[in-house]
């Protein structure tokens, strides 16, 4: 399927100038940039398969016009393209910038979706942080099935302490695309965040991630403020 076979409202760039950029996925706006796909794939459909063969957008900006030639359907004019937006990016991006920074959930989420965006199933991730909020490491903790997924909090843990972590941001996905919490979510929530409170190494948010980037953060909605971390 094209993207001109979609309805308007689902066009990457109807949805732009409708609903802005910050509603767009990373792959609708990669999308956009390609502009158009080949006879056997979409724009949308080689836009997810640059994320998936080079593991996130970090390491698809930092890919060479001859690593980007070497996917299928990306001709020169398509990786010219990429590599000067991402080059334009780069110059404007200020030289004291710590890209490893995670001190606020739309940081969070953006470091996530590439991983989260396309899963049909419910999978747990963790950032662990160090005490000046630098991410340490991204791990996926678990999966599970369409609509459930369960963790023991030793298992978060056991890898939290292993990396020496000073904090923890969770996150997992809604498949159904509604980031809205269910009981279960703030039971899990409010019980890491005790045993994090135990271990001394606190949990700094969970978020849930849903289509769209669109995203529910317990911080935000209060609870874990006792914790008085910032973010």
């Amino acid at each position: 399927m094209s993207i001109r076979d979609l309805p308007k409202q689902e066009r990457p760039r109807e949805r732009f100038a409708e609903l802005g950029a910050s509603h767009l996925s990373t792959i609708e706006l990669i999308a956009i940039l390609l502009g158009f796909g080949t006879k056997e794939h979409s724009a949308l459909a080689l836009a997810s398969n640059l994320l998936t063969q080079f593991g996130s957008l970090e390491m698809l900006t930092e890919a060479s016009l001859q690593e980007l030639l070497a996917i299928k359907g990306i001709g020169m004019a398509k990786a010219i393209k990429l590599q000067a937006a991402f080059h334009l990016f780069k110059r404007m991006r200020p030289k004291f910038e710590d890209p490893s920074l995670i001190d606020a959930p739309e940081k969070a989420l953006a470091e996530l979706i590439p991983a989260m965006e396309e899963e049909r199933t419910e999978v747990l991730f963790a950032l662990f942080r160090d005490a000046r909020r630098r991410l340490i490491h991204r791990e996926l903790i678990g999966r599970g099935t369409l609509d459930s997924l369960l963790v023991h909090p030793r298992e978060i843990y056991s890898s939290a302490i292993a990396r020496r972590a000073h904090t923890i941001i969770l996150a997992h996905n809604h498949p159904s695309g509604d980031p809205s919490p269910t009981d279960s979510d703030v039971s899990m929530t409010l019980n890491l965040k005790y045993v994090g409170e135990v271990v001394g190494i606190k949990l700094a948010d969970h978020l849930i991630i849903g289509k769209r980037s669109r995203f529910y953060s317990f911080r935000e909605h209060g609870y874990l403020d006792s914790l008085k971390l910032g973010y």
